[in-house]
């Protein structure tokens, strides 16, 4: 493949990312953004929707998906905890809910330094959680100025290099956009405390399957390791050339991603219950959400969380809480 070539694919795929960040997104969700840069003050550089909410457009019956970026935690942190934690184990996620025309919109929103972020869509990052995330849509809701914009862009083309050439060993030795999105989506779920159900990765794929399948084109130019086989009205097809020791590694490598994910999550759950008022309860809520497995906080669980969360987080793992 020549430099020329590269040089196009990248540029393809930054422009058609800048392209998709830009798209208008609904007046509730930008009235939520408003609300939450105000919170921060001039300290966010970046505000980022993302999630089923984003994808499906309607927010009444969920919880929006919003990423700020920030210049640096103690521009936006009046406690060092705060600050502290987030620098050691980002994001900061927290809870907040609005009345918006007669309709509570409520958020999960988390809080990261741009610095962080790029790094962590990038490929000096092992975990999937920044980078299987922002390889999917989203949209850039602010920003404040162009430079940043390009470093935001630059982000998420990152993130979505990283996130396919990690999966590429798992592939078969030919496929198509559909299923290389499909199957790397399903790897990156098996890395979260309770996985989304069978299935959930064809229908998020199938939803915007053109965006997919744009994307992949756009990647074959930047990743060697990807070859694209265009032909006459017939969808791409993709093919790879990796050992069987390369392919074996892979997999050994996603298995371990899988047990640091499920770690790492647990850790931002326990991380929440202190960094926030009501974080015990967003918690628990967030479990039953996911799992279907309700517990009641008790008073002692809200006043000394770190003692007393552990015959809690018992009972939740017995009760089929965490995969």
């Amino acid at each position: 493949m020549s430099d020329k070539s590269i040089d196009d694919g990248r540029g393809a795929l930054q422009t058609h990312l800048e392209e998709e960040m830009s798209a208008p997104v609904t007046a509730a969700a930008m009235a939520l953004g408003e609300r939450l840069r105000a919170r921060f003050g001039s300290g966010v550089v970046g505000v980022l929707y993302y999630g089923s909410c984003f994808r499906t457009g309607t927010e009444k019956d969920g919880i929006l998906d919003i990423f700020l970026l920030v210049d640096s935690y103690s521009a936006v942190y009046d406690k060092h905890r705060l600050a502290a934690a987030n620098q050691i184990l980002p994001p900061n996620v927290f809870y907040d809910e609005m009345d918006y025309e007669g309709t509570v919109l409520r958020t999960k929103y988390a809080v990261i330094s741009l610095e962080q972020f790029e790094q962590r869509t990038s490929r000096r990052c092992f975990h999937t959680f920044f980078w299987a995330r922002f390889a999917q849509p989203c949209a850039l809701t602010f920003t404040r100025d162009d430079a940043t914009r390009k470093r935001i862009a630059q982000a998420l083309c990152n993130a979505a290099d990283t996130f396919i050439g990690r999966a590429l060993p798992l592939m078969p030795d030919s496929f198509d956009a559909a299923t290389l999105w499909t199957q790397a989506l399903s790897a990156s779920y098996q890395t979260e405390l309770r996985p989304e159900r069978p299935g959930s990765a064809a229908r998020l794929v199938d939803m915007n399957r053109a965006r997919y399948e744009t994307v992949t084109r756009e990647l074959s130019a930047r990743l060697p390791e990807l070859t694209c086989h265009e032909s006459d009205g017939d969808v791409p097809t993709y093919t790879t050339e990796f050992s069987n020791l390369q392919r074996w590694r892979a997999r050994q490598t996603w298995r371990v991603r899988r047990c640091q994910g499920k770690l790492i999550n647990l850790l931002r759950i326990m991380k929440a219950a202190f960094t926030f008022d009501g974080g015990v309860d967003y918690v628990l809520w967030k479990i039953e959400r996911h799992s279907g497995v309700r517990v009641e906080a008790t008073p002692m669980l809200r006043r000394h969380p770190l003692l007393a969360c552990w015959p809690t987080v018992w009972r939740l793992y017995r009760a089929g809480a965490f995969r």
